[in-house]
């Protein structure tokens, strides 16, 4: 590749951004990766040589994690400077982490979408993808793990999560975005610490894991109903580490059948370690054989989880590996 001219490969995998709204009134996904980039104005002046690829059109609800860890082998066979990942927003925040665990080198990777459809008013998909290939294309990205760009907004996949349900401005993170796009440059304000690296060679879809949340009277009837269905459990708990005492025992007997995982549903902060001490804290909970997800949302927790089961990882690696988080 000649040192001026920059490559980025956009590949579409569905969700609002490619969504057009048909003649019953629903929108499904209809544009190709070609569409998603010929609708954006002005990205034919930036210079940045794109290529694309239609790889999957699916709503972000109904991608799999066969399908993330195919988008993450032909991520690594690609010779460019970047790449732009587009797909339905309910599951960016997912499909972002699990890359960032499993990509390695410091070529950017960028995940974008959409709040509104290609039919409506104002829809923010070709400004979205805009900023996302700027990203990419920047030696500035280099280095950052994989990101979410949205609202010309960078932000760590470690971090982002989506708080609103319609907003154009659903993603956000604590504490913070990493960066931003203003003026046709990006500007990185902040670099997270590197994430350690799962290899997804050889990882089978057998581990059933899932997010149980925690509520006030919870009993630990349903706790007790799941544990023949599932190989891992992310308990995510009151305040930083806390659930009903009624809960302890069916959360003690999961914890030594299989890895349960401590967070919080505040979606922001750690879990603490020993700062509480009455039966259900934080501590209480750990010492039963818990395992702390640190500073990972409940849906972080879960995707590190899922990906260590599936690639056969120990009890003491899962420990590990989770305690490796700041």
């Amino acid at each position: 590749m000649a040192d001026n001219v920059r490559h980025v490969a956009v590949i579409s995998l569905g969700g609002t951004i490619a969504m057009t709204t048909q003649t019953d009134g629903g929108a499904t996904p209809t544009l190709s990766a070609d569409d998603l980039v010929a609708a954006v104005p002005g990205l034919g002046d930036t210079g940045i040589q794109v290529q694309v690829h239609d790889f999957r059109r699916l709503p972000g609800a109904s991608l799999s994690f066969s399908d993330l860890f195919e988008l993450t082998a032909m991520i690594e066979m690609l010779a460019v400077d970047g790449v732009v990942v587009t797909q339905g927003t309910d599951t960016i925040e997912e499909t972002a982490y699990l890359l960032d665990l499993v990509t390695t080198g410091d070529m950017p990777i960028v995940v974008t979408g959409a709040m509104r459809n290609a039919s409506m008013a104002g829809a923010d998909g070709p400004a979205n993808v805009l900023a996302a290939v700027r990203t990419a294309a920047s030696t500035e990205a280099r280095g950052t793990g994989c990101v979410v760009v949205f609202g010309e907004e960078i932000h760590a996949a470690r971090w982002v999560r989506k708080t609103h349900a319609t907003s154009p401005t659903a993603f956000t993170s604590y504490p913070g975005p990493i960066g931003y796009v203003a003026e046709d440059r990006v500007r990185i304000l902040a670099r997270p610490d590197a994430t350690p690296t799962i290899a997804p060679q050889g990882a089978t879809a057998s581990a059933r894991t899932t997010v149980f949340t925690v509520g006030i009277g919870d009993d630990g009837t349903l706790l007790q109903a799941l544990s023949d269905h599932i190989d891992g459990l992310v308990v995510a708990a009151f305040g930083a580490g806390h659930v009903p005492m009624a809960c302890v025992d069916a959360l003690t007997d999961l914890a030594k059948r299989m890895p349960v995982i401590l967070t919080t549903r505040t979606g922001s902060g750690p879990v603490l370690q020993e700062t509480y001490g009455f039966p259900g804290s934080e501590s209480d909970l750990l010492a039963r054989g818990l395992v702390s997800g640190s500073t990972l949302d409940p849906v972080k927790a879960r995707i590190l989880l899922q990906l260590l089961l599936m690639t056969g990882a120990s009890r003491d690696q899962i420990a590990q590996s989770f305690s490796a988080i700041s």
